[in-house]
C-alpha cells in the first residue's frame, strides 16, 4: 500500500499539487496509525496530510478512486440463475456469435469481465498513451467501448433473447439473464472508464516534463516549474490569437451600437409618436488601459504573463501605459515592452527585476500609491480602465485607502487581478478585502487560464 500511496503523490504533483516531502511522510504515518480498514478515514487522512490549498480539492477528490477504487461494481454471473438445460442454450447461443461479441458477451454473463492486462491491452488500442486530460480521458473510453462492442450490444440482445426464445428458454430465466446482463454491462463500463483514468494519471506522473496546454494552463502560477514556463509562453502565442479574434468580433458587433430608447422617441415626437427612425448608442469599444504591476517575488510569475498578455495585445486597446511597484513605483519604458512584443517576455520581466531589485519584506503598496497620484495622475481620466495586478499585501504599511477611492473615482473603471486565493485575502498583512471595496471589479487569477479569461472580459466587455 506504501507503494500505491506513493504513486498517488506522483500523480497529485503532476496534476499541478504541491506536495512536499514533509507532507509525504505524513500521509505514510497516518496510514500506518490509522491503517485502511475503514476507506473513508483513509481518505480523509490523506486528503488532511496531502491537500493544503482549497483549489486542490477538486483533483484529489478526482483521483483518489483512480488510485484506490475497487475498479467498479462486481459483475454477477447469470450462470448462477440457470437451470443446466438453460446454461447449454446459453452456450450454444453465444458460440454463434463473432469474434469480440462473442468475448464481450461471455464477459457480461459469466461475471467475469477482461482481466488487468486485457484492459491496459484494450486502452492503449484505443488511445491512452497519447491522453494528457480527463477530457481526452472521456474519449478515449468512448472509443475503447467502441471497440468492445458496446455499440452493437443493443441489437445483439435483442436477437439472442429471440434466439433463446425459438431454444425453448422461458421467458422468466430470459428477463433474469438480460436483467443481469445490463448491470454487468454497467459495471464494466465503470470498470473501464477507471482504467483509462488511472493510466493517464499515471503516464502524466512519469513524464510531468512533457505536459502542455490546457494541462498547464490551469497549474497556479506559484507552483510552475522553470520547464513549465517555458511551455506557456509558448501557449500564450494561440491565447493572442484567439483573444484578438473576439475581441475583433465584439468590435464588429458593436460597430451599430446599443438601442437607445429616449433617442428613438425623442427623434420620433414628430411622427406623432410613432417609431420610425431608430437611435443607437455609440461608444468607444476599444479600451485606454494603465496597469499597475506588483512585482514582489510572490507575484512575478503572474506579472510576466500578464505583460505578456496585455502588450502582444496592444492593437486591441486605444492606449496602453504599464507601471511596476514594489518598495517604489516606476514607469515600464517602451523599449523594455518591446522585448515583450518581440517574444522575450522573460527578457523584459528580468530588466523589470532590475530597476526594482527584491529586498526582504519590501512592498509598500499604499506608497506607491501615493507616488502614481503625485506623478502619474494624468494617465486616468472617464475612458481609462486601471487594472491593478497584486495581492494587496503591504507589508502593515498605511493602505491608502482614500488613493484607491480616488482613483476609482477619476477612472472609467478600477480592477484589481489577485494571484491569491479568495480565502487568503485579508489574512496577515493583506489588505485586500478594504481595497476589494473600493473597486468595480476583483479578479483571483491563480493560473493562466483565469488570466486569460479576465483579460478577455476587459477586452470584449463580456
Amino acid at each position: 500500500m506504501d507503494d500505491r500511496v506513493i504513486e498517488f503523490i506522483r500523480g497529485l504533483r503532476a496534476a499541478g499539487v504541491r506536495v512536499s516531502l514533509a507532507e509525504s511522510m505524513d500521509a505514510l504515518r497516518a496510514m500506518e496509525v490509522l491503517g485502511v480498514s475503514s476507506k473513508s478515514l483513509f481518505r480523509e487522512s490523506l486528503r488532511t496530510t496531502l491537500i493544503k490549498d482549497a483549489d486542490d480539492f477538486a483533483p484529489f477528490e478526482e483521483m483518489f478512486p483512480l488510485y484506490f477504487g475497487s475498479g467498479g461494481p462486481m459483475m454477477q454471473n447469470a450462470l448462477d440463475d440457470l437451470s443446466p438445460d438453460e446454461q447449454q442454450m446459453l452456450q450454444t447461443a453465444l458460440q454463434a456469435l463473432s469474434g469480440r461479441l462473442q468475448q464481450l458477451m461471455e464477459w457480461l454473463t459469466s461475471g467475469q469481465g477482461p482481466t488487468k492486462e486485457q484492459l491496459e491491452e484494450m486502452a492503449r488500442r484505443a488511445g491512452a498513451d497519447w491522453a494528457e486530460n480527463p477530457q481526452q480521458a472521456r474519449w478515449v473510453t468512448r472509443r475503447m467501448l467502441q471497440q468492445m462492442g458496446f455499440s452493437q450490444l443493443e441489437q445483439q440482445i435483442r436477437e439472442m433473447m429471440q434466439q433463446l426464445q425459438a431454444m425453448g428458454m422461458s421467458q422468466e430465466a430470459i428477463n433474469k439473464l438480460m436483467g443481469v446482463v445490463e448491470a454487468n454491462r454497467e459495471a464494466m463500463a465503470e470498470q473501464v472508464a477507471q482504467q483509462i483514468g488511472l493510466q493517464i494519471a499515471q503516464q502524466r506522473a512519469d513524464r510531468p516534463d512533457e505536459l502542455y496546454g490546457s494541462d498547464l494552463m490551469y497549474k497556479p502560477f506559484h507552483a510552475l516549474t522553470a520547464n513549465e514556463m517555458d511551455l506557456l509562453r509558448q501557449e500564450v502565442k494561440r491565447l493572442v490569437t484567439q483573444l484578438r479574434s473576439r475581441a475583433a468580433l465584439r468590435r464588429k458587433r458593436g460597430k451599430q451600437g446599443k438601442f437607445d430608447a429616449k433617442s428613438t422617441i425623442r427623434a420620433n415626437q414628430r411622427y406623432g409618436g410613432v417609431p420610425m427612425e431608430m437611435k443607437y448608442k455609440k461608444r468607444k469599444l476599444k479600451p485606454s488601459l494603465v496597469l499597475l504591476c506588483d512585482v514582489s517575488r510572490s507575484t512575478e510569475n503572474v506579472v510576466e504573463f500578464m505583460l505578456h498578455l496585455t502588450h502582444e495585445l496592444h492593437d486591441q486597446v486605444s492606449k496602453m501605459k504599464s507601471f511596476a511597484f514594489y518598495d517604489r513605483l516606476v514607469e515600464i519604458p517602451d523599449d523594455v515592452l518591446n522585448h515583450i512584443r518581440h517574444d522575450q517576455p522573460d527578457k523584459a520581466f528580468d530588466i523589470i527585476r532590475g530597476m526594482l531589485p527584491y529586498r526582504p519584506y519590501g512592498t509598500d503598496l499604499g506608497g506607491c500609491l501615493e507616488t502614481f497620484c503625485d506623478k502619474h495622475m494624468s494617465a486616468i481620466n472617464g475612458r481609462t480602465t486601471l487594472i491593478i495586478l497584486g495581492d494587496g499585501r503591504n507589508n502593515f504599511n498605511a493602505p491608502r485607502l482614500d488613493l484607491v477611492k480616488e482613483l476609482q473615482t477619476r477612472a472609467r473603471k478600477l480592477v484589481w487581478f489577485n494571484p491569491e486565493q479568495v480565502r487568503e485575502w485579508g489574512t496577515g498583512d493583506s489588505d485586500m478585502l478594504e481595497y476589494k471595496a473600493n473597486c468595480d471589479e476583483v479578479f483571483s487569477v491563480r493560473n493562466l487560464a483565469q488570466l486569460s479569461a479576465a483579460v478577455d472580459k476587459l477586452l470584449t466587455g463580456s
